[in-house]
């Protein structure tokens, strides 16, 4: 099934989220309640008047399984927001878009193709994923494309509008950073930037089918981010002069959603120093405007060969220094610029070079899982930038079928780790009951204060 978005819903969604917001008590008046929305505070952020800090996940799939279709799974998504739930996760970030897409190990179906039609199951899948997250006090980081092949992408965008010329990421005939030095070209494509910015209209204004609320009047919505993971290019050769195109993209696009939406934050959704050439130049500059409202970064030092998974023991502790390092720089980063810190994705492999399986232990991944939690909770006690995490990712009760743990188009049991990945590498299993102790510790603690 799809669903056209015309003119006449925008406007009746604006009209619906004027009328919200006019009903909206103004923060800070003489009897009246703190505003729902998640805010930003200087170096915090803040909801009903408190603090927020949370221990959050990452559960890309959630319009998939909550989609009223054959491949959806309403009550295993349920089931799964119950298991977050009582872990202590308050904030899930998720995937709002996906491009049907020929690159390989692109998630199918998607939300959207090249026209105007949108997949109305997927959209109602968000819809259910946002209700039931209503229900269980939990807010949401909803990301609206992706730099990676995975859900189809920027590089999907750039096929449609010329003439469909693409390339797979990890092709040998097209070695890195060949993918990310083309994918770059999406943020100076204006006919790809003109079919991004309809779905971001036809996302951010949609009213919600199951709770009839405008999304842009829903406080369960804590943030639009721009993309998952958007960097200038992978080489310096193609970055550097690419970095104008990449900035005013930033700041036009944050600019156009908040014209839509005044009450949600928006995010670019970068991993930080890796997504930015390695320059903090870049990053300050990244998230100088005023349209963007807090810092993201990305943790993941396995793929970028800070320790060995075939030799944990050996290299976890090198490693280990580097990710201080890292969290540290971006403490300043985001003080420097005064504005809050989320470490939105990090993920840890388990005891083994291809330990896939749930039996496989997760010695050191709980010891990687202890160390970001730590510095988040020693940032909170001396009020610095980090206000949470979002761990990469919960499987939950899903297992792979597949004995070389590959995904296969067609496959219902959704994991986190997305399709071009093994499934069963970075992602926490419903079973593995020391990494939950871990998470549930962390999050009781911030609960605390």
């Amino acid at each position: 099934m799809t669903d056209m978005i015309d003119r006449r819903s925008v406007i009746m969604g604006a009209a619906a989220l004027t009328g919200a917001c006019t009903m909206a008590p103004r923060p800070g008046g003489a009897g009246t309640a703190a505003p729902p929305f998640v805010t930003v505070d200087g170096l915090g952020l803040r909801r009903h008047g408190a603090p927020y800090r949370y221990a959050g996940a990452n559960i890309w799939y959630g319009a998939w399984l909550g989609a009223p279709t054959a491949y959806g799974d309403r009550a295993r998504l349920s089931r799964e927001l119950d298991r977050l739930q009582a872990l202590g996760v308050r904030n899930l970030r998720v995937l709002g878009s996906a491009e049907l897409s020929p690159l390989k190990n692109s998630i199918t179906p998607g939300f959207r193709d090249a026209g105007a039609t949108y997949n109305a199951d997927l959209l109602a899948g968000l819809d259910w994923t946002l209700a039931e997250m209503a229900r269980r006090d939990m807010t949401a980081v909803v990301y609206l494309t992706n730099f990676w092949e995975w859900s189809g992408g920027m590089m999907t965008y750039l096929y449609w509008v010329n003439g469909g010329d693409y390339i797979d990421m990890n092709d040998p005939a097209h070695p890195w950073p060949e993918f990310a030095d083309r994918t770059a070209a999406f943020y100076a494509n204006g006919r790809a930037q003109a079919l991004y910015r309809d779905y971001i209209r036809a996302l951010v204004t949609r009213v919600n089918g199951v709770t009839g609320k405008p999304y842009a009047a829903d406080p369960t919505i804590m943030a639009w981010q721009l993309a998952n993971e958007p960097r200038p290019g992978g080489s310096d050769a193609v970055a550097v002069p690419n970095l104008p195109h990449y900035y005013r993209w930033i700041d036009e696009t944050a600019r156009y959603i908040k014209t839509l939406d005044p009450n949600h934050l928006v995010c670019t959704g970068s991993e930080g120093l890796k997504g930015s050439i390695e320059r903090e130049d870049v990053v300050l500059a990244a998230h100088r405007s005023t349209a963007i409202d807090y810092l993201t970064t990305h943790i993941w030092p396995n793929n970028w060969s800070w320790m060995e998974a075939g030799n944990l023991a050996g290299t976890y502790d090198a490693g280990a220094a580097r990710v201080a390092d890292y969290i540290a720089a971006h403490i300043r980063l985001a003080t420097t610029l005064g504005k809050p810190l989320v470490i939105e994705e990090f993920g840890y492999p388990r005891d083994g070079a291809t330990a896939y399986d749930p039996t496989i232990p997760t010695t050191f991944k709980d010891r990687f899982y202890r160390q970001i939690y730590a510095a988040i909770e020693a940032d909170v006690a001396r009020s610095g930038p980090l206000a949470g995490s979002n761990f990469w990712a919960w499987n939950g009760e899903a297992r792979t079928p597949h004995a070389d743990h590959r995904f296969r188009r067609g496959d219902l049991g959704y994991m986190g780790d997305p399709p071009h990945e093994p499934q069963g590498w970075y992602g926490v299993f419903d079973s593995d009951a020391s990494t939950q102790a871990v998470i549930r510790a962390h999050a009781a603690a911030l609960a605390k204060g």
